[in-house]
């Protein structure tokens, strides 16, 4: 027994899920501020004055600094020199300041400010960056929407920084575990965040039947302050790790520059990074506009204010309810016998048609988006366990990248299609959505755990953030691009709306969503060839991407958690 309690933590199965849990609640409230905009676009064209353009730019220049100022190659170089834990820690108060920027700039209180004027009369041209065409600001941009961009790319060096992070900090205590498990749930429950704020957003920037966009970001950023707080739980117990195991991640092995001609003549490691970004580009831009996407192609009723239905009172009763889907979606993953897990796949089926029956009645498309990640919660960690156990990593895939090209295509041609039939329209919305979340839950489940079979463990800091790196220009650019491509392929809406013929709030709901949409299927399209290139280079140069991540059989894992217990 004595033998068994001296163990290292990450020896400990409650000890290692426990440190998952931590990081994990961090990332969910990091993802919630990430996307807390996105199912408010059309207020904050009412409210604010952001068309599609200012909103994209705004949007995308959550990763300008991590591309341009390349600082997540320096959040890699510092993750692999002072540890995890500082590491952490940092990228926790970075997100938090940045957030706060974001909601100042939202607030009544800068409206009329000096700075309010300074942000009208500056950035309106930056030198360079304006002659690349990469600028974050343009002229005419709001001032409110500058200063967003401004707390928006301080907080994306926090959050990039924070999922690189927390990569490294998996690796640490899974390694030569369940680490494709981990990773997936690490995932599938930071994607709850998307959900959460997707539903709670616009109750916060309609409370009281007044619009103020503020309050929805403010509620992002005390979410973030309970990050940090996670992050701070976290150093002690990963301290106490290597105080139990004498390792110094910041002073063995030293990292140096050149370590990183290693990653960069990598073959695997490149097919891996552009298979990261033509994923991420093809659903996290596409997330920040979905709501708006399906307010254009459905036509959703104004409810009686004093129905229940239209009550913030439904909004907690969704939440609830998705919970209950996540929840017993999550536990059938970890279920001793087949009759629970049975029973755990019907409440979450039973529950999840109940949300969706009240995302309908509440005619909310924001509710609707929400179950996006619902059934990536139940299958990502399922997809990470065989992926431990089984391998084919390569081949999830490229499984993946099909199902991301039919459900874009879906969107741009047979959603519009069913325009005049509501309830086919939601129905096809709902089974599209749930089907866009599963495929992007291969991500975690297969891409992120094979990074370290191409790296040198003392570097895997750096190829996270490498792979991070090229990842943020696709989310830079893609929300800036399907701004501009939604204004240039809609000039009757820019028109109608400079001319007066249009109000705002209705030109928020006429897009025709159709080319930005084609844009972001192109991009499964290259994932797709990519699939078949990287499982060529692995079955040439033998990576192993296709073989299992656990160098111990389930049942002697199985016993070891039992002795554990014990």
């Amino acid at each position: 027994m004595t033998n068994l309690t001296n163990r290292p933590l990450n020896e400990q199965a409650w000890a290692r899920w426990t440190a998952l849990g931590l990081l994990a609640f961090a990332m969910f409230c990091s993802y919630i501020f990430m996307d807390v905009l996105s199912p408010i676009k059309d207020l904050l064209q009412s409210s604010k004055g952001w068309d599609s353009t200012a909103f994209g730019t705004m949007q995308g220049s959550e990763t300008f600094l991590n591309v341009f100022i390349f600082f997540l190659i320096f959040a890699g170089i510092i993750l692999d020199k002072m540890g995890v834990r500082f590491t952490a820690l940092l990228s926790g108060s970075v997100m938090l300041v940045g957030a706060a920027i974001n909601w100042y700039a939202l607030t009544s209180m800068f409206e009329g400010s000096a700075l309010q004027t300074w942000f009208n009369d500056h950035l309106n041209y930056i030198p360079v960056f304006d002659e690349l065409g990469i600028s974050p600001f343009y002229k005419g941009m709001p001032a409110s929407a500058k200063l967003s961009a401004v707390g928006f790319m301080i907080f994306g060096c926090g959050v990039e920084m924070a999922g690189i992070t927390v990569s490294r900090g998996i690796v640490k205590w899974f390694k030569g575990k369940e680490m494709a498990l981990a990773m997936g749930s690490e995932m599938a429950l930071a994607r709850l965040g998307v959900a959460t704020c997707m539903i709670f957003s616009p109750m916060f920037a309609t409370l009281g039947g007044t619009v103020d966009v503020s309050r929805s970001v403010a509620f992002g950023v005390v979410l973030l302050l309970i990050a940090l707080i996670m992050f701070i739980v976290y150093f002690f117990m990963d301290r106490k790790l290597d105080r139990q195991t004498m390792a110094e991640e910041e002073k063995d092995d030293p990292f140096r520059i050149s370590d990183l001609g290693k990653i960069l003549t990598s073959s695997g490691f490149w097919i891996v990074a552009l298979l990261c970004v033509l994923y991420y580009s093809a659903v996290f831009p596409f997330q920040k506009y979905a709501v708006n996407m399906l307010q254009c192609n459905i036509d959703f009723e104004t409810l009686d204010p004093d129905s229940f239905w239209a009550s913030d009172q439904v909004v907690v009763y969704q939440y609830i309810v998705m919970l209950i889907v996540a929840a017993a979606a999550f536990a059938s993953n970890f279920a001793k016998t087949k009759a629970i897990r049975i029973t755990s796949l019907a409440i979450a089926v039973v529950a999840l048609v109940g949300y969706c029956y009240m995302g309908y009645r509440c005619q909310s498309p924001g509710a609707m988006f929400a179950v996006f990640p619902l059934l990536a919660v139940g299958i990502t960690p399922m997809l990470g366990k065989y992926v431990d156990y089984k391998g084919k990593a390569a081949t999830m895939l490229i499984f993946g990248s099909m199902l991301l090209i039919i459900c874009h295509l879906t969107f741009a041609f047979i959603l519009p299609m069913c325009k005049d039939y509501e309830f086919l329209a939601v129905m096809v919305a709902y089974i599209t959505i749930l089907v866009l979340g599963a495929s992007f839950s291969l991500v975690p489940a297969s891409l992120w755990p094979s990074v370290p079979k191409l790296v040198d463990s003392k570097i895997i800091g750096s190829a996270y953030a490498l792979i991070f790196w090229i990842q943020n220009i696709g989310l830079w650019l893609f929300p800036l691009l399907i701004g501009k491509v939604l204004d240039n392929t809609n000039p009757e809406v820019v028109q109608a709306v400079a001319n007066g013929t249009m109000n705002a709030e209705e030109a928020a709901k006429s897009y025709n969503y159709t080319w930005p949409l084609v844009m972001l299927a192109c991009l499964g399209v290259a994932a797709l060839i990519l699939g078949f290139v990287l499982k060529a280079i692995d079955r040439k140069k033998h990576y192993g991407l296709e073989l299992p991540n656990v160098t111990k059989s389930p049942e002697v894992l199985e016993s070891e958690a039992i002795a554990a217990e014990e």
